[in-house]
């Protein structure tokens, strides 16, 4: 009478045995569906990252686009081109050489300069003043040394102060730039800025230097 509910106890215990498979591969498999739908939701989060990058990017285009549609190019600088219709004059004077101020040894100096006009009617009234100018500059170079004149910003102060003695005989008075005026010069008040554009002698140009 003992052996049956050994048997029985045995039963149970196959039967606990056999349900406790399908229940581990019940938790695998939903295991398994969780990490995949992990990874769908991460692909879904990544590709949208990307779609959001790339609206961005668009966007940032769309708004250098000119009103012609073209992408304009912000980061690279405009060239300023010349205005043709209000082109200078140049006007070359022939050459000048004169002896430098150098005491302890004999320097001249050979020099070539362009004048730039503010418009063609002004060449006239330079040529009517042409031996005054010529005089005005070679008291200029005549008085500046080699070694002020070696270096590139004597040659600056040296065309700004031909500039003004050149402008003198034409009845225009202009300072010399605050950074290379020296003396009397520096007290002048540097012409205003409509006066400029009024004065006919625009800048001075080098087209031959040579010192010895």
């Amino acid at each position: 009478m003992s052996a049956a509910p050994v048997a029985a106890a045995a039963a149970d215990d196959v039967i606990v045995e056999i349900d406790a498979v399908p229940a581990n591969k019940g938790r695998r498999k939903k295991l398994i569906l969780i990490a995949a739908a992990l990874a769908v939701l991460l692909a879904a989060g990544g590709g949208a990252a990307v779609f959001v990058i790339k609206k961005r990017a668009a966007a940032a285009a769309a708004a250098t686009e000119g009103e012609d549609g073209v992408v304009a190019e912000a980061a690279e600088p405009k060239l300023v081109k010349a205005d043709i219709k209000h082109a200078p004059t140049f006007v070359p004077l022939d050459p000048f050489t004169v002896n430098l101020a150098d005491r302890e040894a004999e320097r001249y100096a050979q020099v070539g300069i362009t004048l730039e006009l503010t418009d063609s009617k002004s060449s006239d009234l330079l040529k009517a003043y042409m031996p005054a100018i010529r005089n005005n500059i070679l008291l200029a170079l005549g008085s500046k040394t080699a070694a002020q004149l070696i270096e590139r910003d004597g040659k600056l102060r040296l065309a700004a102060e031909i500039r003004r003695e050149a402008l003198r005989p034409l009845g225009y008075e202009i300072g010399m730039p605050a950074a290379s005026a020296s003396g009397a010069a520096a007290k002048r008040a540097p012409a205003a800025a409509d006066d400029e554009e009024t004065v006919p002698i625009r800048a001075v140009h080098f087209s031959n230097f040579i010192i010895q």
